[in-house]
């Protein structure tokens, strides 16, 4: 057998698994003389395993378990907390081909097993300890088979201490589960039910690794700046391991590359070879000199700039030996700093310099099952870059998640506050109050962290190290921590250049030495800037509000809020999609003496968590607004209607108090691991709800919005260019589409990272104001009246409702949709030119700013992360074909239908979605045909007479299917479809 090449190889393919019990065999014996039989369909007890994954999941993809995500089917499935440990302790098994010759060595890696394991290879016994968030590295060269095949066995047990779960809840269980190190949400929270086995399993990756005599472990790499960002060097220590018996004579090699921007052309901008000798059986650190670059492009937060990133490669050859180990990672230049601020004592974030305000979400996990694909990684971290956030917080209950997560969030621009694995609810602050000294190993504890610190220190995104949610960690650890994550001298603020200067030139304090040294660590998420800075429960709320209280200098009196959340109820396919009939039951809406709703959700519901849209005796039923719901698809659009409402104030309201009062806010939170009805921006199906497309509205870099307390028109700009020569177009609409109200504010200049009042909107106050009307705001350059920002609203009168849009269903208004369609293998790109085609009804001289346009990039939506997108996508030569919705032909190319109306007036909160085929109709057999994920660049959005919008889609297709573009609204119900 061929000597393998010096690399990694990820084993993620052709386990085996099967419950402790149900195997007699031991360990030896299963790498040895009695192995587990392969194939397609292996003999009982064994059976194809999910490998990263858990046994949960691994019993669901085996049809040993009903889905636990889909209606109430996770009370099916046995607890950990009544079966025993036993049931969920599971043999994972596998084959590999390996046979190193010469000075070649194999070590076997796991990135993460959740609790503890023993492994087993060719017959060889290796205790692998407790920890969920530790890498395990085994050095396997004298114990792999001479002919190459080898055969790897793992025992895996669930966390020490599983819990139970109390008949009425809570959050995380009965709190046993934080005597451990691992994830907390497991025992279930109050937007989460438990999983059943604790997230047991092999839930990282597993490689191989073949090096020569030497190895490279844990690179740090670390970027520092002068002059003001144009002179940077880029330092790196790393540790070398002689594994030989003998002095090996080592060059180390670093490159670092970037691609031109447009090209498929890598710029090598360094490649310098140092010499060094490593003693035999020995590990040394070893820094390479500082490497000098002149204004490199640098790495920015989403909405303030590129997200600019280099390739550093890193090898080592001996020799005698050749290639003996090589290394390589995406790295981006930037500084982050963190400080209180003076004026309003919130924490603040600066990147290379400028303030961050920061706009966000609370983060849990991807998937309650940990199905953490590279792919689904990509979508999650996409979509809230197309919301326009700008931090995710990994909550202390979650993961520190694989690597994957903090790549894309790297490419996107998200940064990510980190927390350590303490919960307040769970960690001496919880009812009952239990685990006041947090876990029993604080070995373990501070033993994962750093471990953890290694493994994601070298991602641009990475921002802030926390100790925990909503409760510091033991005094013990903390002060660990605090020690561990101490700054480097030059990544203090007040630190002079001069100073930085004298830092640079002594090697002993090379800032990669320490083991991060960049970042600031907080001890906990109510503390230092966050909340009232002291400890106090002083984030949330987590319920409906008006949507004028966000906009109150009453609602929020610190100056960052790291939780503030709301409702999340999905569109009604995904309803049908996750639960049988019997939740299609909508709630029941029972009218107080107070006239105040309360909502009563069937089980279902109850169970996967709804949030009600009411809060008796302070928030009236703001479904209600627009008519009693009549079935689950009038209830689910008329939510949509409520998310975008909720979630676009919510946002506006904290942007509206920007720098003078508030520093940033994060939302709790932006979607769920699982199935769950509250709290998400999109659903465990990749599906957006409507408040996704609020926050991507709210959240514009520069953005025109409507403070909803004071009426009075604002210009938001958070960049850091002044804005020039701008104007406002300001129009209102009835519901006959006639504009009673226009005007136009020109000649506005709003400095640098200001919110600007404009006008006081006084429609409302005029005698002859409608009692329901839409308000169409327009942001325009002058020079060529380009749209830097549009936000459209509907408005009712004080004391009035929506309930005249029942009626505004009937209105027939024309359309006309032409589209241009691409496609490269699965992926399909789309771009859907929609124009509403009723008259205006205001005078002729009156000058309407045109329409937004995409293709013009005049769009505030045309981002750097389109062009990221396409990079993650892959290129190829695209087959340009051109689809349509209808019969009407314009040109060679260009599809065109035209959707006659004899009405005039807004096409209203129109909306796409993607299907393989025709819904199905039968209500006990559901028929989910919605091709998702898929991004849009705007969606439940309305146009007004005249009015022109280019829409992009993109989702890739499976195999073999007929994609159908499918365009409906609320006054838009003919459900054309363009086919692909």
């Amino acid at each position: 057998m061929a000597a393998p090449a010096v690399g990694k190889r990820v084993l993620d393919a052709g386990w085996l698994a099967a419950r402790s019990t149900e195997v007699e065999l031991t360990g030896v014996q299963l790498t040895t003389t009695h192995p587990p039989s392969a194939g397609p369909a292996p003999a009982a007890p064994w059976m194809p395993a999910a490998v990263p994954g858990t046994v949960l999941g691994t019993l669901l993809k085996n049809g040993l378990i009903p889905d636990p995500f889909y209606g109430l089917n996770n009370q099916a499935i046995i607890d950990i907390a009544d079966a025993g440990r036993e049931y969920y302790t599971f043999w994972f098994f596998t084959t590999f081909q390996c046979a190193p010759s010469g000075d070649q060595h194999v070590t076997l890696n796991f990135r993460g097993i959740n609790y503890s394991a023993e492994m087993y290879l060719n017959g060889h016994k290796e205790v692998l300890p407790k920890g969920m968030f530790r890498r395990h590295t085994i050095d396997i060269t004298d114990i792999l088979h001479p002919d190459g095949n080898n055969l790897l066995a793992v025992l895996v047990h669930p966390p020490d201490h599983p819990g139970a779960i109390p008949p009425q809840g809570g959050q995380g269980g009965d709190h046993e589960i934080g005597k451990d190190v691992a994830t907390q949400y497991v025992e279930g929270w109050d937007w989460m039910c438990p999983i059943r086995d604790r997230n047991t399993g092999i839930w990282d990756e597993v490689s191989i690794s073949v090096t020569g005599p030497v190895n490279i472990t844990d690179p740090h790499l670390v970027s520092t700046f002068h002059d003001n960002f144009k002179r940077s060097y880029l330092h790196c220590t790393l540790q070398l391991e002689n594994k030989s018996s003998w002095i090996a004579d080592c060059a180390v090699k670093i490159q670092v590359s970037t691609e031109l921007e447009g090209n498929n052309i890598c710029l090598v901008e360094h490649l310098q070879n140092y010499a060094i000798a490593v003693p035999p059986h020995s590990v040394i650190e070893y820094t390479i000199p500082p490497l000098f670059f002149y204004k490199p492009n640098l790495w920015w937060p989403n909405g303030m700039g590129k997200q600019s990133l280099y390739n550093v490669e890193i090898g080592v050859d001996v020799k005698g030996f050749g290639e003996s180990d090589s290394w390589s990672h995406y790295f981006g230049f930037r500084k982050i700093e963190s400080t209180i601020d003076g004026s309003t004592g919130g924490r603040i974030f600066k990147v290379n310099g400028e303030p961050v305000f920061i706009r966000g979400g609370n983060w849990i996990l991807s998937d309650g099952l940990l199905r953490l694909t590279k792919k689904r990684y990509m979508t999650d971290i996409k979509f809230h870059a197309d919301m326009n956030f700008n931090m995710l917080r990994c909550w202390g209950g979650g993961l520190a998640e694989r690597t994957d997560f903090y790549h894309f969030c790297d490419v996107y621009g998200l940064m990510v506050w980190q927390e350590f694995w303490i919960t307040g609810d769970v960690d001496g602050r919880g009812d009952p109050i239990s685990n006041p000294n947090g876990p029993l190993d604080h070995g373990l504890f501070l033993l994962c962290a750093r471990d953890t610190v290694k493994l994601l220190r070298n991602h641009a995104s990475l921002a802030l190290w926390v100790g925990g949610n909503e409760q510091v960690p033991p005094i013990d650890i903390n002060r660990s921590l605090k020690n561990d994550l101490k700054l480097h001298p030059m990544f203090a603020s007040q630190q002079s250049t001069k100073s930085q200067e004298q830092y640079l030139l002594q090697e002993s304090t090379d800032p990669s030495k320490y083991l991060d040294g960049t970042r600031v660590y907080v001890e906990g998420s109510l503390w230092d800037g966050f909340a009232n800075g002291k400890g106090g429960w002083t984030d949330g709320p987590y319920e409906i509000q008006y949507p004028e209280s966000f906009f109150k200098d009453s609602f929020y009196k610190y100056g960052f809020n790291p939780e503030v959340g709301s409702v999340g109820v999905p569109v009604a396919a995904t309803i049908r999609a996750t639960m049988p009939p019997e939740g299609w039951i909508i709630p029941i809406f029972k009218k107080g003496i107070d006239g105040y709703i309360k909502e009563v959700p069937n089980p279902i519901w109850d169970y996967h968590k709804y949030i009600p849209y009411s809060k008796p005796g302070k928030v009236h039923d703001q479904i209600e607004l627009y008519g009693h719901p009549k079935d689950l698809d009038d209830f689910c659009e008329k939510a949509q209607l409520v998310n975008y409402v909720q979630y676009r104030a919510l946002l506006e309201g904290w942007t509206s108090f920007m720098w003078t009062k508030f520093t940033g806010v994060l939302i709790w939170k932006t979607q769920n691991p699982w199935t769950g009805l509250r709290g998400q921006f999109y659903d465990h199906l990749h599906d957006q709800t409507a408040g996704f497309y609020g926050c991507r509205c709210a959240a514009e870099p520069i953005h025109v919005q409507l403070n909803l307390d004071t009426y009075f028109i604002e210009v938001v700009n958070t960049t850091a260019e002044e804005l020039l020569d701008v104007a406002v177009e300001i129009s209102v609409w009835d519901l006959d589409g006639a504009s009673p109200f226009y005007k136009v504010v020109d000649k506005i200049v709003v400095p640098p990272k200001k919110v600007q009042q404009i006008m006081e909107m006084k429609y409302s106050q005029m005698k002859d104001a409608k009692p329901m009307y839409f308000l169409l705001l327009k942001l325009f350059r002058l020079s060529d009246n380009g749209i830097l920002s549009r936000n459209f609203y509907w408005l009712h009168l004080p004391g009035k409702d929506y309930k005249l849009l029942e009626q505004y269903r009937q209105k027939n208004v024309p359309l006309r949709i032409e589209s241009e369609v691409s496609i490269s293998g699965a992926l399909h790109k789309v771009r859907v030119t929609i124009q509403n085609k009723s008259k205006k009804s205001v005078a002729e001289s009156t000058r309407f700013v045109r329409a937004m346009d995409l293709s013009d990039g005049t769009s505030s939506y045309s981002t750097c992360n389109e062009a990221t997108q396409e990079r993650q996508e892959g290129g190829g030569l695209w087959r340009k074909i051109r689809g349509g919705l209808g019969v009407a032909k314009s040109g060679e190319n260009l599809r065109r239908v035209e959707v006659n109306g004899t009405d005039s007036g807004v096409a209203f909160f129109l909306h796409f979605s993607v299907h393989t085929s025709e819904p199905s109709t039968s209500q006990e057999k559901y028929r989910d045909t919605r091709i998702l994920p898929v991004h849009y660049s705007d969606n439940y959005f309305s146009l007004t007479p005249g009015e022109k919008m280019d829409i992009d889609i993109s989702f890739e297709a499976p195999q073999g299917s007929t994609p159908r573009i499918v365009l409906r609204g609320w006054n838009h119900h003919l459900n054309h479809a363009m086919m692909i």
